[in-house]
């Protein structure tokens, strides 16, 4: 039958068919984004009737005063998107309602993953938006007529996603289109003020024309709902301080202030603009929810498209917060999951750019801001070191940590205040990791270096155990870990005897395979023992927390060093009972791994050798009380 005849039912092809019924009965959950799709195509129709009027004189005039309008009628159960925009003729109502979807449909069709979340989000990629409509709609009907063409013939497309479509010539005196959903008893909550203008804020609040939401019947409550004047797209000459911070609550629901926020706007031949907002508080979630993230929201062409993208905002920079808006990303190719392009990777170089400046920034000013900056999101930012190589010298930077130095005490140093104190004849930036700061500073490890009086950064956050291993120089110097390798601080401790390395022979004996290699070194001054990681070993933290994430560790024996001159080690040199010598000898090292947070493989043994010294100890101060008394009365 021929286009231009007045009526006509036209079945969909298989494909279409499929998709359609993929709308109707498995998207259920994301149902609202029909809404998105519906004023996304008004706006685009708009965009077009103004692109058009510069150079056809029939258009003239007639794309002023555009405006996209959404009327609910909750009796009836109706739900009408109308726009004013370039409408469209029969041809283009059969091309694009009836088969310029099969392109994409196959691929969308292919590409679903049975995750309904995922498989929604790839609507808008594949150029099936319209069809989202049967998501929460029974029948849906279009009438449109093309701006121009000097005529009142408009076209009537009807269908209920069942195979068939309908299409007919009707009289429009309005150019523009006209979409109305008569919406499923399931879906009928929708249809109230309070619930459509929420959906329009959410996903088209700035939307570059206004959006009026008004119910049937009701015209004198007609209200426009969107921010079309988008803030990010004006002038920062224009702007005070209030509006950034009212913009900010408005994007995110926080009611504190942001620390900081920075505007900009590139030209040339790539359009984008930014307005990035450092946040004063980290949401309960931040530091466990690394892909689910509702940070730096893309628009394109004041369309929202999603939150926090990780193609625009890596994963360490999630607790940023604010806009992206390009003018020259594809829309219509992509509205999910977008294509990776050269300004995509130009936009996201220049997000971390810019939310790295702001954070320096903060940081050099320090104070009562910096602190809470770096309390709420220190440990996320560490991630960049990780995972950013080429700027993780620049993170590196503003990484803070305790540190053993008198002066410090209470706060945290950086490693370029590290580096200033350690002069220019130092090599290396020790560090030691632990549980907490407490188990830090009690460390054993740390009695040589406070002898020394050289400083220590401790680190202690359960991530800096990856941050090192990911970061083994800066600036030149070495980081290096005081509880690893063999300790060389070029002092004149000189070479242990025979006498320990007999010692450490016969603790090596008795401790058989619970221990590595057991030596006697110079770490220690008070301690009679400490735990040593193998120079590229897995030290016992990195061992612990794998376990409790549920990872298997392979079995590793850690290493024992022993301070010879201590008075326990010199007792047990005069020990022959051997059985005595091993129960001290697994006291010593069982005593060496709690000091280092560490986890006994028998808990009650060491209790148990724990309680045996003590009785032995107290029997024989009461035997030495007794001998004392005797000797007095005999003297007597």
């Amino acid at each position: 039958m021929s286009e231009t005849a007045a009526a006509e039912t036209r079945q969909f092809d298989t494909e279409v068919h499929q998709l359609l019924k993929l709308m109707i009965n498995a998207l259920y959950s994301n149902r609202e984004i029909f809404l998105r799709e519906l004023i996304s195509n008004a706006s685009d129709a708009s965009d077009k009737l103004r692109f058009e009027a510069l150079t056809n004189e029939a258009l003239k005039g007639l794309d002023q005063d555009l405006v996209i309008d959404v009327r609910f009628d909750a009796e009836a159960g109706t739900l009408v998107v109308s726009d004013r925009g370039i409408g469209m003729n029969r041809e283009e109502v059969v091309a694009n309602l009836g088969t310029i979807a099969r392109s994409g449909t196959r691929q969308f069709l292919e590409s679903l993953t049975g995750d309904q979340k995922k498989d929604a989000s790839l609507i808008g990629q594949f150029g099936v938006g319209f069809y989202s409509s049967f998501i929460v709609a029974e029948r849906v009907t279009v009438e449109t007529r093309r701006a121009g063409d000097g005529t009142e013939a408009g076209v009537r497309w009807l269908s209920s996603g069942d195979g068939e479509y309908q299409i007919e010539n009707i009289s429009l005196q309005q150019h523009g289109t006209t979409i109305t959903l008569q919406l499923r008893d399931e879906h009928k909550d929708l249809l109230n003020g309070w619930q459509l203008e929420r959906i329009i804020r959410h996903y088209s609040n700035h939307i570059a024309f206004p959006i009026r939401l008004d119910e049937a019947g009701k015209d004198e409550d007609s209200k426009v709902v969107n921010d079309s004047q988008a803030l990010w797209a004006r002038p920062k000459s224009e702007l005070e301080d209030s509006d950034y911070e009212e913009f900010y609550s408005s994007l995110t629901g926080d009611p504190e202030k942001p620390l900081s926020w920075a505007h900009h706007h590139v030209e040339g031949s790539q359009r984008y603009s930014l307005l990035l907002y450092l946040p004063g508080q980290a949401p309960f979630d931040m530091l466990i929810n690394r892909d689910e993230r509702e940070g730096v929201k893309l628009y394109i062409q004041r369309v929202f498209i999603m939150d926090a993208a990780e193609q625009v905002v890596p994963r360490y920079l999630r607790f940023m917060r604010g806009v992206v808006d390009s003018a020259d990303l594809p829309l219509n190719v992509s509205r999910e999951i977008l294509q990776d392009s050269p300004l995509l990777k130009k936009i996201r170089a220049t997000v971390v750019k810019r939310s790295l400046d702001l954070i320096e920034k903060l940081a050099k000013e320090g104070g009562e801001r910096w602190d809470r900056f770096w309390k709420a999101f220190g440990s996320i930012l560490k991630e960049g070191v990780i995972e950013d190589f080429e700027q993780r010298e620049r993170i590196a930077s503003l990484l803070r940590f305790a540190s053993t130095r008198e002066e410090c005490e209470g706060e945290s140093v950086g490693l370029d205040d590290y580096l200033a104190r350690m002069g220019e004849d130092g090599d290396t930036i020790w560090y030691l990791t632990a549980d907490s700061r407490k188990v830090a500073e009690n460390s054993p490890h740390l009695e040589a270096f406070r002898k020394r009086g050289i400083e220590v950064l401790l680190l202690t956050d359960r991530i800096d155990e990856w941050l090192v291993a990911h970061l083994d120089e800066y600036k030149g110097k070495q980081l290096k870990s005081v509880a690893r390798g063999k300790l060389d601080l070029d002092d004149d401790a000189g070479e242990p005897d025979e006498a320990a390395r007999e010692l450490a022979g016969r603790i090596k004996q008795a401790l058989g395979e619970e221990v590595g290699n057991v030596q006697p070194g110079t770490r220690l001054t008070e301690s009679p023992g400490c735990i040593v990681a193998d120079e590229q070993g897995m030290t016992l933290q990195m061992q612990k927390m794998l376990r409790q994430a549920g990872q298997e560790v392979p079995e590793i024996k850690p290493d024992l060093e022993i301070n010879a001159g201590h008075p326990l080690l010199q007792a047990m040199a005069g020990v022959s009972d051997e059985k005595q010598f091993g129960e001290l000898s697994r006291l010593l090292f069982d005593q060496a791994l709690l000091a280092e947070g560490g986890e006994l493989a028998d808990p009650a043994a060491y209790v148990r050798r724990v309680n045996v010294l003590l009785v032995e100890a107290l029997s024989a101060g009461d035997d030495e009380k007794g001998g004392g008394d005797g000797q007095h009365a005999a003297s007597s």
